[in-house]
């Protein structure tokens, strides 16, 4: 199985969640999902139906190839008819920077608009649907928000020219809402087929969903993709935590040198007791031996 390189050694039969970015993006950015893509965003935004009449996908092609050496962001950006610009991202880890990152693309969508000597009024509106596994609001129990410039006090909205939507898929009741924007979270969050299938059963539009979605996912080079882009992903989680037990253990050393105890260097290190001791012991041993 896979291509000649061997490179794509992935079961067949494994399901590859659609909340995977790689994938999440390949499905949604089709120009042949596009009724997928909208239901979805019907789901979510209020926008003026004709808006949806005319869905311009930036990129659409883009993902075929990845690179397995890099974990750059993959979203889904387009315009709608009266060209609001509408970004979709998938975050499965919710990093403490996020939502600082999350407003700093949400400006650059809208300073790349205007150009010198143009005047304001041709930025056109941008919104940032951002779907989450972890939660990314602690403090409220909804999976749905959209926050605009708003006075709390007065509930008065200031512009609604940029707009947050997050989706927190962990934070989904068991039992639908009834809504169709349950439904395709459900999809989104679903861990198996059958998962998917419990949702198809009562609504027709993700039912031909999953039909699209199996069509994608045999694909040999699809999961090719996934499967690079989980190796990358594995990579860069395995440097971090490297780089992490580095800095521990050099801490550890320095607080040694000191003579500081056993327990207290665990406590601020997070070792484990033999790693401490068997550093301790090292360093003794090196002592003796210069």
């Amino acid at each position: 199985m896979g291509y000649k390189d061997g490179w794509c050694d992935m079961d067949k039969n494994e399901f590859i969640p659609i909340k995977s970015d790689v994938v999440f993006r390949l499905f949604y950015a089709d120009e042949r999902n596009e009724e997928f893509l909208i239901s979805l965003l019907k789901s979510i935004l209020r926008l003026p139906e004709d808006d949806y009449h005319e869905i311009e996908i930036a990129d659409p092609h883009l993902l075929r190839e990845f690179p397995d050496d890099k974990l750059s962001i993959i979203d889904v950006k387009l315009y709608t008819k009266s060209r609001k610009v509408v970004h979709i991202e998938i975050q499965l880890e919710v990093s403490p920077a996020l939502k600082n990152r999350i407003i700093l693309y949400e400006s650059k969508l809208i300073t790349e608009q205007i150009g010198s000597g143009d005047d304001y009024d041709v930025i056109k509106r941008v919104i940032s649907i951002i779907i989450t596994d972890e939660p990314l609001i602690p403090d409220s129990p909804t999976y749905h928000h959209r926050f605009t410039f708003y006075d709390p006090e007065s509930g008065v909205e200031f512009s609604d020219i940029v707009e947050i939507n997050t989706i927190e898929l962990g934070k989904l009741p068991d039992v639908t809402d009834g809504t169709d924007l349950y439904d395709w979270a459900r999809f989104i969050a679903a861990e198996s087929e059958e998962e998917m299938e419990k949702v198809a059963e009562r609504n027709p539009e993700v039912k031909k969903a999953m039909v699209k979605y199996r069509e994608l996912t045999v694909d040999e080079r699809t999961r090719d993709t996934y499967e690079r882009r989980e190796k990358a992903r594995r990579d860069a989680a395995a440097r971090e935590k490297w780089a992490a037990k580095k800095a521990q253990m050099e801490i550890a050393r320095r607080l040694l040198k000191l003579g500081r105890p056993i327990d207290e260097i665990i406590g601020v290190t997070d070792l484990a007791r033999e790693e401490v001791e068997n550093l301790r012991d090292s360093m003794h041993m090196d002592s003796t031996q210069s």
